[in-house]
């Protein structure tokens, strides 16, 4: 008896590209993101016209420069500026592209090689890639001059955008635990006053550049430049033109090894990621046994004073260090405060005045002191049945602030007579500042009392919806207020100008702190039976977010 041959199993189906997979994955996070909301479709379409609209001035722009013997030097710094945005965005916006959390993947049985390859590719897509391919371009065309440099131009094109790209994404892995714990949406909340110093910086840089000899100011920098990967590869475009084609040779191999030891660290970190255990719970178990261990309060806990005011300044200086909205308002007024004074200095049309500026933001975050506490002010409220009581929180709070506000003002009165000068001024400013700081002091105070409103803890505002008038007459009520409060001491000092007594300028030191000091103690005793009186009307403005 014959046996009928056993038929072949059917061949598997090839599977399919990790590739393409990742690249319909990021299309469809895109329109399903953009499907959420109607303003979400008109602002993101918004921001395309406007990247594409700055990217096509940007290579108009350095087309024009074609020629011209200072077009390498800025092209260099632009390419370098480029490189560390994308260094440093996925830092404060981790939550601008989904697939950046590569931890997302790790229960798929995915290798880390291919898994790089597919993430690279799927990388390119957006806007932020198609600005920097448009500036790299509009480089590469300002500086290009024979087909030896269109050559080497072509090369420098892909290894600079691979080289951005690659920077993103290793990043962003390597970093991953810390973007997605409390600390990274700390940082990202924080992301608006790094943005706010670098406009600062780019109005500046705008001012230097604008200058008929502008251009040449960059030619230091450009030469350091011009051998830091990918920046170097936009300068071999330039060497190759020149004819100097190791100068050339070795700008590409440097931005080609740069690429290498990227993809190297993310593959690196992207297996460590996925490989090991997520161990920030046991961490902080294990810190909070080690805090239960040692029983009592350290640092700068042991230096406060003990009852209600070291437990309300404790308190309130850790709100300031923990809670996202309370540390963006003041990492905001330490860094606008310093920034007024830096940026006149810079400018060249300075003033020692601009130092007011460090008492005058750190002031008004006294302003809406009930406020961060949202609705858990009822715990506060609990504590409190008389004037004194409320008379007791109100000075520990603001203690907790002169506690920062004090150094730092100093220190700022200090850097800024350095800086701009003359230090003949110097006591009278420092004086001054003092006497500001202690009238915002007060006028916060009252204002926390009568004009509280709630901070949302979620989303970018500062204000509950229909509370935004009360916000505003707040805050510009009370700096009028304020400023009112110093009228007298600022009087003086214009009768001491006008009488040419300048050798008595020095007394404005003593009298501002005595005046700040006395100023907002009055405030603070005006302001505590209000609050005491106005406990269920505050905790039903703050509670509303």
């Amino acid at each position: 008896m014959t046996t009928a041959p056993a038929t072949a199993p059917p061949a598997a189906a090839p599977a399919p590209s990790l590739t393409a997979v990742f690249i319909r994955l990021k299309l469809s996070l895109l329109r399903n993101g953009l499907r959420q909301s109607t303003g979400r479709t008109l602002a993101y379409v918004a921001s395309v016209i406007m990247g594409l609209l700055c990217a096509a001035g940007v290579v108009l722009g350095l087309i024009a420069l074609r020629g011209n013997a200072h077009a390498g030097a800025l092209s260099v710094l632009l390419t370098g500026i480029l490189t560390l945005g994308w260094a440093v965005m996925p830092l404060f916006f981790p939550t601008g592209d989904e697939t950046l959390d590569p931890t997302r993947l790790v229960m798929l049985p995915l290798r880390p090689r291919p898994l790089i390859v597919s993430l690279l590719v799927a990388s390119l897509i957006g806007i932020g890639p198609v600005f920097t391919l448009a500036l790299v371009v509009g480089s590469v065309v300002a500086v290009a001059h024979g087909a030896a440099a269109a050559v080497t131009g072509a090369a420098a094109v892909v290894l600079v955008v691979l080289v951005c790209v690659s920077l993103a994404r290793a990043v962003a892995t390597a970093s991953v635990r810390l973007l997605t714990s409390r600390r990274g949406r700390d940082l990202a909340v924080l992301g608006g006053l790094f943005v706010a110093i670098g406009a600062q910086g780019v109005n500046i840089a705008a001012q230097k550049l604008g200058r008929p000899d502008g251009l040449a100011v960059l030619e230091p920098l450009g030469d350091v430049l011009r051998w830091v990967p990918p920046a170097s590869a936009i300068s071999a475009v330039e060497d190759a033109g020149r004819g100097a084609y190791g100068r050339a040779a070795a700008g590409l191999a440097l931005t080609a090894l740069a690429l290498v030891l990227l993809l190297w660290w993310w593959q690196r970190t992207l297996t460590t990621l996925m490989t090991s255990p997520d161990s920030s719970t046991l961490q902080a178990v294990e810190k909070d046994s080690a805090r239960g261990s040692g029983g009592g309060e350290r640092g700068l806990a042991r230096l406060l004073p003990d009852g209600r005011t070291g437990t309300v300044m404790l308190r309130t200086l850790r709100y300031a260090w923990r809670d996202p909205k309370s540390k963006m308002a003041w990492a905001t007024a330490l860094g606008v405060g310093l920034l007024v004074p830096i940026v006149s200095s810079v400018q060249g049309k300075g003033s020692i005045y601009t130092a007011f500026s460090a008492s005058a933001l750190l002031g008004m975050q006294m302003y809406n002191q009930f406020g961060q506490d949202t609705s858990a002010f009822w715990m506060v409220a609990s504590t409190i049945a008389t004037p004194r009581d409320a008379y007791e929180e109100l000075r520990a709070r603001a203690l907790s602030l002169a506690l920062v506000a004090v150094p730092y003002v100093t220190l700022v009165v200090i850097g800024t007579a350095a800086l701009i000068g003359p230090w003949s001024d110097f006591l009278e400013v420092y004086g001054l500042s003092l006497a500001v700081l202690g009238a915002l002091l007060a006028t916060g105070a009252l204002s926390s009392a009568v004009f509280p409103y709630s901070i949302p803890s979620e989303g970018n505002k500062n204000v509950a919806p229909g509370q935004g008038a009360i916000a505003w007459f707040s805050l510009f009520g009370g700096v009028l207020v304020g400023a009112v409060l110093c009228s007298p001491l600022l009087g003086l000092t214009i009768w001491l100008h006008m009488a040419g007594l300048h050798g008595l300028l020095w007394v404005l030191l003593p009298v501002g702190a005595a005046y700040g000091v006395g100023v907002a103690e009055l405030g603070l005793r005006v302001a505590a039976p209000r609050v005491a009186g106005r406990l269920p009307e505050i905790l039903g403005a703050v509670s509303k977010a």
